[in-house]
């Protein structure tokens, strides 16, 4: 029996890309599909919002309410909501046993103290941040097998996380004479579907260009250095092009670390994952190799004469930075397959 699955929020782009990937998962069934009762697509047919859907999802999309999610008996609901909204709905629906993939960033961050400061709103619910469960599975896989809300990464996180947290645990970055670490600085870039489907000046065809935003306050940073284990200095940047995030990140190794062992904490880490894929010496990700796909692509070099170490991932901010990654935990939490329905390759949906 295939499992049931709710999309709320599916007018926005994770919302599109988890019923694209959801559509052909041969252990799911998409049973319902809610918005907002103030979006202009409130009660359109899926297929009306995304005319690529056209006569494959013609479900209606329903005002969020969760007596109605309920009533549709569902195995797993993704919320891909903004994050006070993904507050309640997230509240109610775990009292009712559902299990819960928030893709907002409502229950990321396990200090309360971090969202007045970084995402504007004081959590009415603190009492779900100490039971949430990050939904990154290559350092997170058992602890989603049993939980019942499980916080989707970030993108950007994603893209940085993967690649520093191997080296973190390892004691692979230096430190300063005082003790404090080097912090590793993270240069990452994305395209413009980051920044969501609402109307922006930045985001419109002929104002889009490469360029740095939110330098020292993009809220992502607080999830990157709690989750990599290791302070960092993050700066972001959109870039002109769809979909897909390469970050370039610069470590200085400690003492005794060369290529040679930097290479071999990546294969211990990622070497039997997945959806992680260590390039080959001298072979550089791009985020054409990864669009479309639930993969994360790093490749690294060292320079001998100052131990310093590049380090650069890929991914598709849409897929493993959102929707791929959430159906990927939805597998691991459901007892499925984790790969199931995540490897077709060659292009997008």
């Amino acid at each position: 029996m295939k499992a049931r699955v709710v999309i709320v929020g599916a007018p926005g782009y994770s919302g599109a890309e988890l019923a694209s990937i959801l559509l052909g998962h041969p252990g799911a069934e998409i049973v319902g599909l809610f918005g907002s009762a103030k979006r202009e697509d409130a009660s359109e047919t899926f297929d009306r919002v995304f005319p690529r859907f056209r006569n494959r999802l013609t479900l209606p999309v329903m005002a969020a309410s969760v007596p109605e999610i309920v009533k549709l008996r569902p195995d797993a609901v993704f919320l891909c909501t903004p994050h006070e909204a993904s507050v309640e709905l997230a509240a109610q629906l775990v009292e009712r046993d559902v299990p819960v993939f928030d893709l907002s960033a409502a229950f990321r961050l396990p200090s309360p103290a971090a969202y007045p400061t970084h995402y504007g709103f004081t959590h009415p619910r603190t009492d779900l941040l100490s039971t949430a469960v990050y939904g990154l599975p290559e350092i997170n896989r058992e602890a989603i097998r049993q939980a019942a809300l499980i916080a989707v990464p970030g993108c950007y996180p994603t893209s940085a996380i993967l690649p520093l947290r191997p080296l973190a645990d390892a004691g692979a970055i230096a430190r300063r004479p005082d003790g404090r670490v080097i912090r590793p600085i993270i240069d990452s870039t994305s395209g413009v579907s980051g920044a969501g489907r609402g109307l922006h000046l930045r985001s419109l065809f002929c104002e889009v260009h490469q360029q740095p935003y939110n330098v020292f306050k993009h809220r992502h940073q607080p999830e990157i250095d709690e989750y990599a284990r290791v302070d960092t200095v993050f700066t972001p940047h959109l870039g002109p092009y769809e979909r897909g995030i390469l970050s370039t990140i610069h470590v200085t190794l400690d003492t005794g670390w060369d290529h040679a062992k930097v290479t071999q904490t990546f294969a211990a880490a990622y070497g039997r994952e997945a959806f992680v894929r260590l390039c080959p010496s001298g072979v550089w990700p791009g985020v054409g190799d990864v669009r479309g796909t639930n993969f994360c692509d790093i490749g690294w070099a060292v320079d001998a004469r100052d131990n310093h170490l590049i380090v650069v991932s890929a991914i598709d901010n849409l897929t493993k930075g959102a929707a791929g990654q959430a159906v990927q935990c939805m597998n691991i939490r459901l007892g499925m397959e984790e790969t199931l329905g995540l490897l077709p390759v060659g292009g997008v949906r």
